[in-house]
């Protein structure tokens, strides 16, 4: 059974930082995509950045891009995710997910799309106070 587990949210001030860990059991780090997602209330939920093994891609939101870094350390089966000068809008729940393939090289739409993940853990919440 593959499990997804999200932490290291918590509450920091505007322009601080935060990471962000997303420890796999029962996956694979073979042929895969990691991806990391977050949803405020009323809104869909949003592609933030994705790291994949085809060719050690990575992809970021332009929301994001320039402030957040995903990294992954197959051997401790987590996936992190930097996220440095924080935003008040970019308080939300934040979600891993896995998807058991990698992501087309430059596929930015689909590393970016909810709709193209398999497995999802629950969500960790981010503060961003101004």
């Amino acid at each position: 059974e593959v499990q997804l587990q999200a932490s290291g949210g918590g509450l920091v001030q505007a322009g601080g930082s935060l990471r962000l860990s997303c420890a796999a059991s029962g996956f694979t780090f073979d042929d895969y995509a990691i991806g990391w997602f977050r949803q405020a209330p009323g809104n869909e939920r949003e592609g933030v950045s994705c790291i994949s093994s085809s060719g050690g891609s990575s992809y970021y939101a332009n929301s994001v891009k320039g402030r957040f870094t995903i990294s992954s350390d197959i051997a401790k089966n987590t996936v992190y995710l930097q996220m440095n000068s924080l935003k008040p809008e970019d308080t939300t729940v934040y979600y891993c997910a896995a998807r058991v393939q990698s992501v087309p090289s430059s596929s930015w739409y689909i590393a970016l799309s909810a709709y193209q993940y398999d497995y999802w853990g629950l969500g960790t919440l981010v503060t961003v106070s101004s």
